[in-house]
């Protein structure tokens, strides 16, 4: 089985956006492949966060995870922090990176482009450190979203670059894009990514919401005038939304949701939808419970830790050979 490896960051509550966009894909992916699944907390304190808050994150993150499907018997998870080979492999990376690429990616662009001040060298160098996350484990894909692409390829090109200057030590990994369901859109403006950080609470639907509540969101979706059940993510962006949602969550094609729908209005096609929503929610946090009730979380990390530091340690045992940090060949 080839390795596979992809984290995420327990900064606010997870949304409907990342089941669909990621969560779903790793349920799928851990029959498929070695899968290495780890919480990104390091990079969470990137930005300002309070202590209890990450802890709740994370432990929350966990859960819905397990909740979702993912079989710790299958993929390893853990905690970022739980395996010291990260930072010191972050710091090598931050050594291999210029600053001219760091000052490319998404985030501290944005962030200076509106002039935001508190900007962290922490988040300006975060990239290396995710780099360093992905070559510790010799993974040859990462699943990603079209808006992380750049960060596989910095990783790409710092594995090649330690390549050629000490010799061959990293896989060169390459970037898994997802199709359906790559990226859920903001329920109120569906220009935008469904986001954690979302203002418009109408806008996002969290795996913890009320299903109810979440129902009702559905019902207020902004879709558009023209009144026609069909999926064009150009000119009705709102509705092909709601397709790809209703599609991801019923495994029922776009195309066989759009055929039974010809002729019927947008209201009957969002009860449906805020139907399976509430389905899907009410199953979820019936079995997010459950893991909260059976203690596991703990454990699961635990067995994680041990398991990617075995192979992280060996890696970063190399790497520090190589560069000269040990003082014996």
């Amino acid at each position: 089985m080839e390795r596979m490896l992809s984290g995420i960051k327990p900064t606010g509550r997870l949304t409907l956006g990342n089941y669909i966009g990621a969560i779903s894909q790793f349920v799928k992916y851990q029959d498929e492949y070695e899968l290495y699944i780890f919480i990104a907390n390091q990079h969470a304190i990137t930005v300002p966060i309070e202590a209890k808050e990450l802890r709740q994150n994370t432990k929350d993150l966990v859960a819905l995870y397990l909740a979702s499907g993912l079989d710790p018997e299958k993929v390893t998870i853990f905690l970022q922090s739980d395996v010291s080979a990260h930072a010191k492999l972050g710091w090598v990376m931050t050594c291999m990176s210029y600053m001219g690429e760091l000052q490319r990616m998404t985030q501290y662009k944005d962030k200076t482009a509106k002039g935001e001040t508190g900007i962290t060298a922490g988040l300006f160098t975060y990239p290396s450190l995710m780099a360093a996350d992905i070559l510790l484990y010799d993974a040859k894909y990462v699943p990603v979203g079209i808006d992380q692409k750049q960060h596989v390829e910095l990783a790409r090109n710092l594995a090649e670059r330690f390549n050629n200057r000490y010799s061959d030590t990293f896989v060169i990994p390459e970037p898994l894009m997802t199709t359906v369901g790559q990226k859920i859109y903001s329920l109120q403006d569906p220009t935008k990514k469904m986001s954690k950080s979302e203002t418009n609470p109408k806008g996002t639907i969290d795996l913890l919401d009320d299903p109810s509540a979440a129902r009702k969101k559905i019902m207020s979706a902004v879709t558009d005038s023209l009144g026609i059940i069909q999926y064009d993510p150009e000119h009705q962006p709102g509705l092909a939304n709601l397709l790809t949602i209703q599609s991801v969550l019923s495994q029922e094609p776009i195309d066989s949701i759009v055929n039974r729908f010809q002729g019927k209005g947008y209201g009957e096609l969002k009860r449906e939808i805020g139907q399976t929503v509430y389905d899907f929610l009410s199953n979820l946090q019936a079995k997010y419970k459950d893991v909260l009730d059976r203690k596991i979380v703990d454990q699961v990390l635990q067995n994680g830790a041990q398991k990617a530091s075995s192979i992280a340690n060996k890696k970063i045992q190399k790497v520090y050979r190589k560069v000269g940090f040990t003082i014996t060949k």
